[in-house]
């Protein structure tokens, strides 16, 4: 009796631990586009070699079907080369509002993905809030209330500013637990706050928008996006 009740034991532990391994274990977000979904009237999606080939005519965020709390987000992104303005981010914990004109909208946590001579790449915004810039400060457009904590690391230095790497794929990772946000770029800690603000939302991702796009179809400011992979912590 004694074995016999070591081995049903034993076997409601390997269960437990095979289910717990599977709900930790990373979801690949760009495998299928029936994970994503289009809450925008433009902006267009496109799958090509496992990867996520992303456009529009104005500032637009592709967002995921399902909505995340504590996680790890890993994600590379290569930006175009283009003479028109192009900007991008990954958009987390993000809610979706609604403009009275304008239609509906996201809005939360952003890490920046910024190619201009600025570089601000792994800096944190807070997109379609009046807080705006978390991290870096910004002159005129950083707007932290009572919900932002504390900055573990608020130099913006020159190792932050040179992680990301122009016309390269660039491995963006989002860790997020509780009111702990930290944001790395090629394996370099660009952001680390606690903000309390945000608990749980979609994830996103971002094109800024083309003016060439939306004059004549011109697709040249394309972002791409591959191994998107989410695990729940």
């Amino acid at each position: 009796m004694r074995v016999r009740f070591r081995l049903k034991t034993m076997s409601i532990f390997l269960v437990y631990l095979s289910l717990f391994a599977c709900a930790n274990s990373p979801r690949t977000l760009d495998k299928y586009l029936s994970n994503w979904q289009n809450i925008y009237t433009y902006g267009e999606v496109k799958q090509s070699n496992d990867e996520l080939h992303l456009i529009s005519r104005a500032n637009w965020f592709l967002l995921s079907t399902d909505k995340y709390a504590d996680f790890v987000l890993e994600a590379e992104v290569k930006m175009p080369e283009t003479n028109e303005y192009s900007n991008s981010g990954i958009i987390f914990r993000a809610q979706v509002g609604e403009h009275e004109t304008k239609g509906r909208f996201a809005y939360g946590y952003q890490a920046e993905i910024d190619p201009s001579k600025r570089k601000w790449s792994g800096g944190l915004y807070e997109q379609g809030t009046k807080r705006q810039w978390l991290h870096p400060i910004h002159d005129t457009r950083s707007f932290p209330d009572e919900n932002f904590k504390f900055n573990y690391s608020p130099e913006w230095s020159a190792l932050k500013a040179n992680a990301y790497k122009h016309l390269s794929w660039n491995k963006y990772k989002i860790q997020a637990k509780g009111s702990d946000i930290k944001i790395w770029v090629n394996d370099i800690l660009t952001t680390h706050v606690k903000d309390t603000k945000l608990r749980e939302g979609y994830i996103g991702i971002q094109h800024h928008g083309s003016h060439n796009f939306a004059k004549n179809g011109d697709r040249t400011n394309t972002v791409r996006f591959r191994n998107i992979k989410i695990a729940a912590i």
